[in-house]
């Protein structure tokens, strides 16, 4: 009797052992991506442009389309706002620079792109998944959601806009700002008398 309880346990070892390594695998390719970050979002697009075919073909699976669209909305939010809101959190941590006079502090997400890229592609993954299941095709007059999905968008831009303006911060990088210095003199001749 003490040999079935004990193979038991092993079998149970040796599947969190396997669990483990495919994590572990599953990880290192993920790692290897991290640099690679316009063959991700294009990966990430081929992905969404499945499930929006696969919903328009099964025509359904709208409200599970209606919850991803909530989910990237949110994610958007965390991706465009700064790790430390100067709204909630005047006094702690570093600010963001709110006059010209003030220091050069560099944006800092609050959701940084490898993670709202992973979630994102998750998430399209996951709805992926949820039309091959009839127990999530809710019958629903899908303009309704549509549209108040739009009034979500706008207004939540809209508020996100109002207070990128307020405390003067920019979510992307633009690039290495450029400075216009004094243009050389149109003659020719090189200030330096070498």
């Amino acid at each position: 009797m003490e040999g079935v309880g004990g193979d038991g346990a092993s079998a149970a070892t040796a599947l969190n052992q396997r669990r483990h390594e495919l994590s572990k695998l599953f990880q290192y390719y993920l790692d290897k991506t991290t640099p690679h970050a316009t063959y991700r979002w294009i990966g990430t697009f081929v992905l969404a442009l499945l499930y929006a075919l696969r919903v328009y073909y099964v025509q359904g699976f709208y409200v599970v389309t209606y919850g991803l669209g909530i989910y990237i909305l949110n994610l958007l939010i965390g991706f465009l706002s700064p790790l430390v809101d100067p709204e909630l959190e005047p006094l702690d941590g570093p600010m963001l620079p709110t006059k010209g006079s003030d220091e050069f502090k560099p944006f800092i997400r609050r959701l940084p792109e490898f993670k709202f890229w992973y979630a994102i592609t998750k998430a399209f993954c996951v709805a992926f998944v949820m039309t091959f299941f009839s127990l999530f095709d809710v019958p629903v007059f899908w303009p309704i959601l549509l549209c108040y999905w739009i009034v979500l968008f706008v207004l939540t831009m809209r508020r996100q806009i109002t207070h990128m303006i307020k405390y003067r911060y920019i979510p992307f990088n633009l690039g290495k700002q450029k400075y216009s210095g004094k243009r050389p003199s149109a003659s020719g001749s090189s200030p330096r008398a070498d």
